[in-house]
């Protein structure tokens, strides 16, 4: 049985001279993930191999985070980690409040207006500011952004992978 595994950050570069990593955070929660104790995956960027590390300490440094591991403490150890990705698997995913989802729930699901008419499936988030914006491909005509704002999305269902929307004035050509 494979593990599912989601991405919370990059391996940029190695820093200093004592083991410690460069990682660029993709993650909502980067004060839990790199948390001492925190175990994290690193998977190489082929994919083949994977490597379990535990943080020993971790700080905030020019937008990146400088981590430590329990596991090296030399920079030998770790320069071979340059490029792979950090990962947690599904049950160290944090708890979200209502109304709230992780990309992987989004992403794939069916969305339909409030009369039942399917639009499309939900391919990519963007954040380009104030709020996230869904992009729906749908199977004839141009893309659907959908703005994730109470106006526009009236009910999302991560179970059935079925969001019911508003159309307001201008969305669909």
């Amino acid at each position: 049985m494979s593990v599912k595994l989601f991405n919370v950050g990059k391996i940029v570069n190695t820093h200093g001279i004592r083991g410690e990593l460069k990682i660029l955070s993709a993650t909502d929660f980067p004060d839990l993930r790199f948390s001492k104790g925190s175990e994290l995956i690193f998977v190489s960027p082929e994919g083949e191999t994977n490597q379990e590390a535990t943080v020993e300490s971790a700080r905030e440094h020019k937008g990146m985070f400088i981590v430590r591991f329990k596991e090296w403490d030399d920079i030998n150890q770790v320069e071979r980690f340059k490029g792979w990705n950090v990962k947690v698997d599904e049950e160290s995913l944090a708890e979200l409040d209502e109304d709230e989802y992780y990309y992987h729930e989004i992403i794939g699901c069916t969305v339909v207006s409030q009369d039942g008419q399917e639009l499309g499936q939900v391919t990519e988030i963007l954040s380009p500011g104030a709020n996230h914006v869904w992009v729906v491909k749908r199977p004839k005509g141009k893309d659907i952004l959908l703005p994730v704002i109470d106006e526009v999305i009236l009910d999302v269902d991560v179970e059935a992978k079925r969001i019911t929307v508003e159309l307001m004035e201008g969305l669909v050509e």
